[in-house]
């Protein structure tokens, strides 16, 4: 039987305006369960992404970041990761918070970056997500996906400038006009079509604060880091023994940096965070001991206990802390 033209454009209209029902609903949800704004991709290839990842990885930026050049077709399309998926729906946190600035204005301490300083925000963010899945599965009966806190080979950032979440900035974080860089992203990869996003405009102009006040030069380009020279990289995910020339260009850093972050014109005025898993543990910010790197073994694990800190090993945070130390006076 064939339909008319008009019968047809009909029913394509009541499917569009049911997914962007569907879309408005899950939307909300995420905004109830605390996340600052959500955000929907089409899953496809990431094929401008691919290119220069692909470039970056064999110019070695990556140092000795190896488990980046594995899974890499997964990385750059999710269908690959989660077979069936028709959506990317990302997720994002603010963790701006006034305990945080009120402690870095009058410290010259070691110091941890400001988005460890809580609740280990993985741990946070798949609790949330969980709760998002699960909503969305009781509205369209039963799904096929997953959910993702920087746990598997998805280029998270990519996925939530697809969804109008913001741009990527000349320093290689995500920026949003309303948040800045103070927050954290997480995703759902699912089998569920919504309405689409669209990316918005870069807004970095040029400004290069970023780039200026980086004291290890590894911003080498706009939009372009080297990892080996990151402070981020340095303190958390190098192995091996810091290079004596970066250790004295620390400032104070101990796990992560917020350099880049801290002299960026968007944060100036960014949205404070409402996920009070996220907010500063006073423990951090004031321990009991004056030096950091006199504090023993379980006086590190109690800490740090559910903190993205435990990355790090004893030791290194150890050397780190001495480091740091030297690198303020």
């Amino acid at each position: 039987m064939q339909h008319s033209f008009a019968a047809r454009f009909f029913y394509a209209l009541f499917l569009d305006m049911d997914t962007l029902a569907l879309t408005m609903k899950v939307r909300s949800k995420a905004i109830e369960l605390g996340f600052d704004d959500c955000g929907f991709s089409k899953a496809e290839p990431l094929d401008k992404e691919a290119f220069r990842l692909e470039a970056w990885l064999n110019e070695n930026r990556h140092s000795s970041m190896s488990w980046m050049e594995r899974n890499f077709e997964k990385r750059i399309d999710p269908r690959k990761l989660v077979p069936g998926s028709k959506s990317v729906v990302s997720v994002i946190a603010g963790y701006r918070f006034r305990e945080n600035e009120q402690f870095d204005q009058k410290t010259n301490s070691p110091k941890v970056a400001k988005y460890a300083r809580g609740r280990d925000y993985h741990k946070v963010f798949k609790g949330k997500l969980k709760k998002l899945f699960k909503y969305t599965e009781s509205i369209t009966g039963e799904i096929n996906g997953r959910f993702f806190v920087d746990s598997a080979p998805v280029m998270d950032k990519a996925w939530a400038e697809r969804s109008g979440l913001g741009w990527i900035g000349k320093n290689g974080n995500l920026l949003n006009k309303k948040f800045g860089s103070w927050f954290l992203i997480g995703e759902m990869i699912i089998d569920v079509p919504f309405v689409y996003d669209s990316p918005v405009t870069d807004h970095c102009g040029t400004c290069t604060d970023c780039i200026d006040a980086c004291p290890t030069n590894a911003i080498y380009e706009p939009y372009r880091i080297d990892s080996k020279r990151c402070i981020s990289y340095l303190t958390i995910e190098l192995k091996e023994n810091m290079p004596d020339e970066f250790k004295n260009k620390l400032s104070g850093w101990m796990f992560g940096c917020d350099i880049c972050q801290d002299v960026c014109p968007w944060n100036r005025d960014a949205a404070y965070g409402t996920f009070d898993d996220l907010k500063p543990r006073k423990k951090v910010l004031y321990p009991e001991k004056e030096k950091w790197s006199e504090i023993s073994k379980e006086e590190f694990e109690s800490t740090f206990e559910g903190s993205a800190v435990r990355r790090a090993r004893y030791s290194k945070f150890i050397d780190n802390a001495s480091a740091a130390v030297e690198s303020v006076k």
